[in-house]
């Protein structure tokens, strides 16, 4: 058995340092000196002094997580990867990761419920986006399920119809078929179903300036036209521009226009 002979705070808060029979024995955090009822003259065996060390450790662990939380909410892979990013002792992760959940300072529910709000408020990425970066952060399908539902049908619609207005401002010099498919992919990309698109594309607002669409479709034309120059045969020529034309997202009757236009001025 050895007796505290001596218990002294340390200069940062919240820990001491315990002396055994007159000399420094170990430190210890607040909530270890309080859990142990640690005092001048207790008497320790071995055992205890063991657990007092140990929980000491999970105490440090502990209070380096409440830094790191203290920034901003983060999940419970987050905070595990980062008391293995600290080289914490294995048998220690799973008691400071119960602590955090007791003291309701990790709860995947909660950051889940309010990631989803920060991008529906802030942002206008569609669901499945959201999903696919909280599931990078190591949440779950049923708690991502229960969060998205905030994010209801109204909702998305109304971000989506923000962002394909956005999308047709970008691809405004495009052909009004292009805009089309630009608006649809770029909806996609960012995470809305396309049966979503189709609820919103009636009241899409595309750019259809007929001289504008004119004007950009005589000068794509022509950038093609020479470089089929290799076709000797005319109607081929003709046919390859014609293609490369729609590809592009013209109107096959715009194309025709401007192909006999082309014709008539030679």
């Amino acid at each position: 058995m050895k007796k505290i002979t001596k218990i002294e705070a340390q200069k940062r808060p919240g820990r001491y340092n315990i002396y055994l029979n007159g000399q420094y024995a170990f430190p210890v955090a607040e909530s270890v000196l309080i859990k142990y009822r640690l005092a001048k003259d207790l008497e320790l065996d071995t055992a205890t002094l063991e657990q007092i060390t140990k929980d000491d450790q999970i105490a440090k662990a502990y209070g380096r997580m409440l830094d790191y939380l203290s920034h901003q909410l983060r999940t419970e892979a987050e905070v595990k990867q980062k008391l293995i990013d600290l080289e914490t002792p294995p048998e220690m992760i799973d008691p400071v990761m119960e602590h955090l959940r007791s003291n309701r300072l990790l709860d995947d529910q909660v950051y889940a419920d309010s990631y989803v709000r920060t991008v529906m408020h802030t942002e206008l990425k569609g669901p499945q986006v959201i999903r696919q970066k909280l599931r990078q952060k190591g949440v779950g399908e049923l708690v991502i399920d229960q969060a998205l539902e905030q994010f209801d049908l109204n909702n998305q619609l109304e971000n989506a119809q923000k962002l394909a207005q956005r999308l047709v401002q970008r691809y405004r010099h495009e052909p009004t078929r292009r805009q089309e498919e630009k608006v649809r992919q770029g909806l996609m990309t960012n995470g809305y179903s396309s049966d979503l698109y189709n609820q919103l594309k009636e009241d899409l607002v595309l750019v259809n300036d007929e001289d504008q669409q004119a004007s950009l479709l005589a000068t794509s034309g022509e950038k093609i036209w020479q470089r089929n120059r290799r076709y000797e045969n005319l109607y081929e020529r003709k046919m390859k521009t014609k293609q490369a034309l729609y590809r592009k997202g013209f109107d096959l009757d715009a194309i025709d226009r401007w192909l006999a236009e082309r014709d008539s001025k030679k």
